[in-house]
């Protein structure tokens, strides 16, 4: 194997603050991505049975250990995501992680590298809220009935889709129209 990063990694990798625990991991990533999978920010963290490496592509985060007896890899595809949450010391902070109901927390990340990488994940998850949503009511439109449009409303309520200040919102604009 080569000494020789790829271009996204080494650039990831240049802007990590510290790379203690995730040297290893960092040589090896390129045989654990995903084919045409690009890397734009890492950090070293803690998640299970040690230090390893934290790497946010433009598809997945994920986490590997790769030591010289035991493997660990955990990803999350962005897709499944649902939220993720920062949380900060003086040095460190915990990195939570919540996709596809379950929650994984990913401690010891270097402060900047983690703010950075859940920032990075609110954005894109927002992007994709935003798309998902401008997309929905065009779908859901054929009803003219403004009794049937509340009751549909109702409902995306109490699936949590949409906030209470939405709800209240999109109610108002209804009745507004009667």
């Amino acid at each position: 194997m080569s000494n020789e990063l790829r271009d996204d990694i080494a650039a990831a990798k240049s802007r990590m603050a510290a790379s203690f625990g995730s040297g290893r991991e960092v040589k090896k990533l390129e045989s654990y991505l995903w084919e045409g999978e690009r890397v734009d920010m890492l950090s070293s963290g803690s998640y299970g049975p040690g230090m390893g490496l934290v790497a946010l592509t433009d598809r997945r985060l994920l986490f590997l250990k790769d030591g010289w007896t035991s493997q660990t890899i955990e990803d999350f595809p962005l897709g499944k995501i649902s939220s993720v949450q920062w949380s900060a010391g003086l040095m460190f902070g915990s990195l939570t992680v919540y996709a596809s109901g379950n929650k994984a927390e990913i401690k010891q990340v270097e402060k900047d590298n983690g703010k950075m990488i859940s920032d990075a994940i609110r954005q894109r998850l927002s992007a994709d809220e935003s798309t998902s949503t401008s997309a929905a009511p065009a779908a859901s439109q054929p009803s003219s009935d403004p009794y049937e449009q509340l009751k549909k409303l109702g409902e995306l309520r109490e699936q949590g889709v949409l906030s209470e200040e939405e709800f209240a919102a999109k109610k108002s604009e209804i009745m507004n129209r009667l």
